[in-house]
């Protein structure tokens, strides 16, 4: 089956209640919420759940059997599941409840076509800011990550490189930025396995980061943004490539 058809019939496909994957939700609220942050203590498990891929595209996210499993009224799960659905992780459907959104072939060309501009927009403000301490914070990620390349963790590897973009996105200094980022950050996160677990990409990855580096702290933005770029887009044919070889 081609890698669009996979993706196509993901969204018709639901995961059946009886080897339900909520039941593992109590690994992500391991401490009971305060009073009056229960709901955001609710969404925040149910979308590390769902970004971690507990709970996969199409599972049905059913309000009694989450309060069950996070011991917490049925209240602030129906926010958390608003919440959700209102960042794009989640779906109502009319007349049967909600459910974690699938990612089609087409979701995902979209995603990287919006993260290469928007990566490339978030260095170039890095590189024209250049916050104190941006510099050496990204050096200390990157030869971290450097110690990892000939190590085989594409785990470990892909969260140093989401802090590496986090440092940028939030040295660029603008909000809507910020929250954009953010959010195709979360998508990103729901596509397994990480492009890291691509012969050779750890190795390249690390050497475009370095670009990005050198860029940001010559003060030179369009070279940063060109860098982040091309970075988003290598990343994006790697994707392409392995989902097309499926």
């Amino acid at each position: 089956m081609s890698a669009r058809n996979k993706a196509a019939g993901q969204a018709d496909t639901t995961v059946d209640a009886t080897d339900s994957p909520l039941r593992d939700l109590s690994a992500y609220l391991s401490d009971r919420p305060s009073r009056g942050r229960t709901t955001e203590a609710v969404t925040n498990a149910l979308r590390e759940a769902i970004l971690d891929g507990v709970l996969p595209p199409s599972t049905w996210l059913r309000e009694d059997e989450i309060a069950a499993s996070l011991q917490v009224s049925r209240t602030p799960v129906r926010e958390a599941l608003r919440r959700l659905s209102d960042e794009g992780l989640a779906h109502k459907i009319a007349h049967h409840g909600t459910a974690v959104s699938p990612m089609s072939l087409e979701d995902i060309l979209a995603l990287y076509v919006v993260r290469e501009n928007l990566e490339g927009l978030a260095a170039r403000l890095a590189a024209k800011n250049t916050p104190a301490g941006l510099v050496p914070a990204l050096q200390k990620v990157q030869a971290q990550m450097e110690e990892l390349v000939d190590s085989g963790d594409p785990a470990a590897l892909s969260r140093l490189n989401i802090t590496f973009h986090r440092l940028i996105r939030e040295a660029a200094g603008n909000q809507y930025l910020d929250r954009f980022l953010g959010q195709a950050e979360q998508a990103v996160r729901r596509l397994a396995p990480t492009t890291f677990a691509a012969p050779g990409r750890a190795s390249t990855g690390c050497a475009e980061h370095a670009e990005i580096i050198r860029a940001i702290e010559a003060g030179d933005p369009d070279a940063a943004e060109e860098a982040g770029k091309r970075h988003m887009r290598n990343a994006r044919e790697i994707r392409f490539s392995a989902m097309m070889s499926m």
